[in-house]
C-alpha cells in the first residue's frame, strides 16, 4: 500500500452514489477500503470494471441479517479507522450495529453516516434521488433555463454536497480520533453540504444582488458574457469573461466595437446583448472560435462532449485519464507531489477478496470454512 491514506483502514457498506464515491477517493489516495457487500441482492447488471466508484478497493461479501455476519463485522471493526454506511436512518441500527454498538467494539471507530434528508426531521425516512435533495436547498431552482430548472446532472448534490462533505468530514475525525483516542459519529446529509454550497447565492440574494429568477444573473446564464453560445456547425462554446479586461478581449474576439454596445453590466440591455451575440457565435465553427481566442484571454472554450474531452490537449497534459483495467478511467484528484494517488487495482467482483480479509482479521481457517458453508460470507467462487 502506497499514499497519503496508506494507514487508514475503511470498512463501507455496500451502497450506491456518494458513499462508495467518497470510499474511491479515499482509496485512491491509498486508504485500505473494504467494501462490504450484500449476499442475496440480485447480481451486478454489468462487468465489475465499469463500476468506477469500486475502483482500488476490496470486496467481502456478507449476510448483515444473521447475528454471525454482524459477529464477523465487528471483528472486522475491531481493526479498522472508518466504517461508512449509505442507508437510510434506522437501517444500521435495526442490523444491530448502532453506533453505540459500533464503539464499544472499538472505540476509536469514525462512522461516517451518509444520507440524503439527514439523519433527523420530516423526511428523513423518506426516499429520493440528487434532483430531490437538490430541489430543496434553492439550487435547483436557480439552475437552467429561465423557463424551467434543469438537473446538473447527479454532481451536485450527490457527489458534491454529499460524497466530498463525507470525505472531508471523516478525515477531519479521523485526525481528531488519532489525538484524542475517541471515535465519533459524522453526519453527512446532502441537503446540509448543498446549503453550504450556496453560501454565496445566499449571501447575494440576501445583499440584493441576486434575482430569484433563473437566466437574470452573472453566472445563471443571464449575462451575456458568461454563458453557452451554438456556433456554425452546431456545436457550442462557453464564455466567462467577467471581468472587464477578459470581456473587453472577448469582444475582440467577437470583432465587435465597444462603442456599439450598452455598458456591460447594464442588466436592462442584456437580452439585446446576448442575442447580438448569439449571431457573431454563429458566423464560425466552435473550433474556429476555439482558434481565434487562443492565448488572447478571452474566457472561451469549447463545449466537448464526454468522448471528446480525454483528446483535449490540456487533458492529454495533464493525464486526467488513464488506461486502466482494460477500460478509461478519469485520473486521481487531487495531485500530492510526495505521496501521490495512483491506480492500483480495479473494481472487485462482490466477494472477491472475502477469505483473504478474514484471514488478516485473523479468522482461522476452521471459522471461516463454518461461515463460508453456513452462507454466511461468500467467497470468490460461491
Amino acid at each position: 500500500m502506497s499514499g497519503a491514506l496508506a494507514d487508514v483502514r475503511v470498512l463501507e457498506l455496500g451502497a450506491i452514489g456518494p458513499a462508495p464515491f467518497a470510499g474511491a477517493l479515499l482509496a485512491d489516495l491509498g486508504a485500505d477500503v473494504v467494501r462490504i457487500d450484500r449476499i442475496g441482492g440480485p447480481p451486478p447488471d454489468r462487468p465489475p470494471r465499469f463500476d468506477f466508484y469500486n475502483r482500488n478497493k476490496r470486496s467481502l461479501a456478507l449476510d448483515l441479517k444473521r447475528p454471525e455476519g454482524v459477529q464477523t463485522l465487528l471483528q472486522l471493526v475491531r481493526r479498522a479507522d472508518v466504517l461508512t454506511e449509505g442507508y437510510r436512518p434506522g437501517v444500521l441500527e435495526r442490523l444491530g450495529l448502532a453506533p453505540a454498538v459500533l464503539l464499544a467494539a472499538n472505540p476509536k471507530l469514525v462512522i461516517g453516516r451518509m444520507t440524503g434528508w439527514g439523519q433527523a426531521g420530516p423526511l428523513a425516512a423518506e426516499a429520493g434521488h440528487d434532483i430531490n435533495y437538490l430541489a430543496l436547498t434553492g439550487a435547483l431552482h436557480a439552475i437552467g433555463s429561465a423557463e424551467a430548472p434543469a438537473p446538473p446532472l447527479n454532481l451536485v448534490a450527490d457527489l458534491g454536497g454529499g460524497a466530498m462533505y463525507l470525505a472531508v468530514g471523516v478525515l477531519a475525525a479521523v485526525l481528531e480520533a488519532r489525538r484524542s483516542g475517541q471515535g465519533q459519529v459524522v453526519d453527512a446529509a446532502m441537503v446540509d453540504g448543498v446549503t453550504h454550497l450556496m453560501s454565496a447565492f445566499q449571501a447575494m440574494r440576501q445583499e440584493g444582488a441576486w434575482e430569484d429568477r433563473r437566466a437574470s444573473n452573472l453566472v445563471d446564464g443571464g449575462a451575456p458574457y458568461y454563458g453557452c453560445y451554438v456556433a456554425k456547425d452546431g456545436r457550442h462554446v462557453a464564455v466567462g469573461a467577467i471581468e472587464p479586461h477578459f470581456y473587453a478581449a472577448l469582444l475582440a474576439v467577437l470583432q465587435i466595437d465597444p462603442a456599439t454596445l450598452p455598458p456591460q453590466n447594464e442588466r436592462a440591455q442584456w437580452p439585446a446583448m446576448r442575442e447580438r451575440f448569439a449571431a457573431v457565435f454563429r458566423t464560425r465553427t466552435r473550433d474556429e472560435w476555439v482558434q481565434a481566442a487562443a492565448g488572447r484571454d478571452a474566457c472561451l472554450a469549447p463545449v466537448l462532449s464526454i468522448d471528446e474531452a480525454p483528446r483535449h490537449p490540456q487533458m492529454r497534459a495533464r493525464a486526467a485519464y488513464a488506461d486502466f483495467d482494460g477500460v478509461r478511467h478519469p485520473a486521481p484528484a487531487p495531485r500530492l507531489s510526495r505521496t501521490p494517488a495512483a491506480l492500483r487495482r480495479g473494481a472487485p467482483a462482490p466477494g472477491q477478496h472475502s477469505e483473504e480479509l478474514l484471514r488478516e482479521a485473523g479468522f482461522a481457517d476452521e471459522a471461516l470454512r463454518a461461515l463460508l458453508a453456513a452462507g454466511v460470507v461468500r467467497g470468490a467462487n460461491p
